[in-house]
């Protein structure tokens, strides 16, 4: 496996910055993050974010997003596209982006599932995603679909009716363990053998789920937020030996929104912590 940081998580970084301290700290690759966000006084992560790249003005960016991770000496695990798969003028962009720089695969979002009746929903993601998959194709990419709760997409069996029949060579699935906890989460295994071909890529970060106070009646709320990667309630060892068992070698992106932890810190130890539970998990799945 290769490892990666989505930079979606690295707000406080330029885009200099994140990929020198990224190639620094030993990871494989780098996720950059492209959408027009909205400014903030300080940076966050989808608001000032510095380590993403606007989509206005893109094809004007790509030659320095390429010198950036080249002169790292990192690769491409994709890249963090935020383009609605209805938005086709964009999806095109990001695709012939994706394929200028030779970054292989790019995000596709998916509508939220509270925007109208899900049969239309997803009826019309299907037309749209048919479209992707044929531009993509044309450029030697792929377009791809998270599972992603709130989304029309927030199961491997959703992504799966969304795809089937497509060409898994022009589109794919990014799994995902964090998101997967809040809504959509099947038993993994099962869930990579169901989407076979389809997996594409893995982007992995850990969730906690924390109780509300009381209310006048007794009910409590539960809500979830984003926890370091070993205090989540996802078992990223079982993760791994999932994958592992699957046959997944591809890219794992890290995309860890916790804050406990100052962002250098916490990103070089996630990468030990990413590699370690790789290793022990690896071996321990019969060969």
């Amino acid at each position: 496996m290769k490892f990666s940081v989505f930079t979606a998580s690295t707000p406080d970084w330029t885009p200099e910055e994140a990929a020198r301290t990224v190639a620094a700290q030993g990871w494989d690759g780098i996720e950059w993050r492209v959408v027009d966000q909205q400014p903030a006084d300080e940076p966050g992560f989808w608001a000032g974010n510095r380590s993403t790249w606007p989509l206005t003005g893109l094809e004007e960016s790509l030659p320095e997003i390429a010198r950036l991770t080249r002169e790292a000496g990192l690769e491409f695990s994709g890249i963090g596209g935020y383009a609605g798969c209805g938005d086709h003028a964009n999806v095109d962009r990001m695709l012939a982006a994706t394929a200028e720089l030779g970054a292989r695969q790019v995000r596709v979002t998916m509508p939220r599932s509270d925007l109208g009746d899900y049969r239309e929903l997803f009826a019309a993601a299907r037309a749209d995603m048919e479209r992707a998959a044929s531009v993509a194709a044309s450029l030697g990419v792929k377009a791809l679909v998270e599972l992603h709760h709130e989304t029309i997409t927030p199961s491997a069996s959703a992504a799966l009716r969304l795809l089937d029949g497509l060409d898994p060579e022009a589109v794919g699935v990014i799994h995902d363990l964090g998101n997967l906890l809040i809504e959509g989460q099947e038993r993994t295994l099962s869930a990579l053998q169901l989407l076979g071909p389809y997996l594409a890529h893995v982007h992995v970060k850990n969730v906690a789920w924390l109780p509300g106070e009381p209310e006048a009646d007794g009910t409590v709320r539960w809500r979830h937020d984003w926890a370091p990667l070993r205090e989540g309630v996802g078992d990223v060892d079982a993760y791994f030996r999932a994958l592992h068992e699957f046959g997944y070698d591809g890219w794992v992106t890290c995309e860890d929104f916790s804050t406990a932890v100052p962002l250098e810190e916490r990103t070089r130890g996630n990468l030990a912590y990413l590699r370690d539970v790789e290793a022990r998990t690896r071996d321990a799945v019969p060969a």
